[in-house]
């Protein structure tokens, strides 16, 4: 799953505008009571995060990409090794299947070995492929829980009608005037704490 993706869902809060008009029965009573009585529409305040900053700026995404990265070379090494070693089986045993090496029996007792190795690694690709995508989702959901708890509580203050994630260009146009990024990855940070033994890993690297 793209890191950016559930990021559209960010928007948080809306503002309804209410007016208001008075009747009576005299007509001219309508017409005049009608301008008087307009409420004012309540100021939209509005303001947009830069996505691509909070991936390379929050701690939280930076640990957890490090994680997902060493994760995912832990597993390409493991089905790379293990595909290498069955395909110099399998050549190994066709080598000497064309030389004649093999009764009939040992051929087939061979053959069904080397193919249940292979069903075998196609369900450990399966397999450690689900866990990689289970654990993205988790970093993915975390991570949106975290910036979500973050801005309603920041927006107690800042009062917002709208806060928009921005990434790429899926907004045409916004002033610079509404940037909140860089206060928003502040306090994200701030918030944050590192798991222990993330924060041991980093002890051990000072030293």
């Amino acid at each position: 799953m793209n890191k950016k993706n559930f990021f559209g869902t960010l928007a948080v809060a809306a503002v309804a505008v209410f007016a208001a008009t008075s009747c009576d029965k005299s007509q001219s009573q309508v017409d005049d009571k009608s301008e008087s009585g307009k409420v004012a529409p309540t100021e939209t305040k509005i303001a947009f995060v830069e996505v691509d900053s909070i991936m390379t700026q929050y701690k939280f995404c930076k640990e957890y990409s490090l994680i997902l990265q060493k994760k995912g070379q832990n597993i390409q090494n493991t089905l790379g090794q293990k595909q290498q070693q069955l395909e110099t089986a399998a050549a190994n045993f066709q080598q000497k299947l064309q030389q004649n090496a093999y009764t009939r029996e040992q051929a087939e007792r061979i053959g069904a070995q080397l193919q249940k190795q292979n069903t075998d690694l196609q369900a450990l690709n399966q397999r450690l492929s689900n866990e990689f995508q289970t654990e993205t989702e988790k970093y993915n959901n975390a991570l949106r829980d975290s910036i979500q708890h973050f801005l309603a509580v920041y927006n107690k203050d800042k009062k917002y009608s709208l806060i928009l994630s921005k990434a790429g260009d899926n907004i045409l146009y916004a002033d610079k005037a509404h940037d909140i990024t860089n206060e928003v990855i502040a306090g994200l940070n701030k918030a944050y704490k590192s798991s222990p033994a993330k924060e041991k890993d980093a002890d051990a690297k000072k030293k």
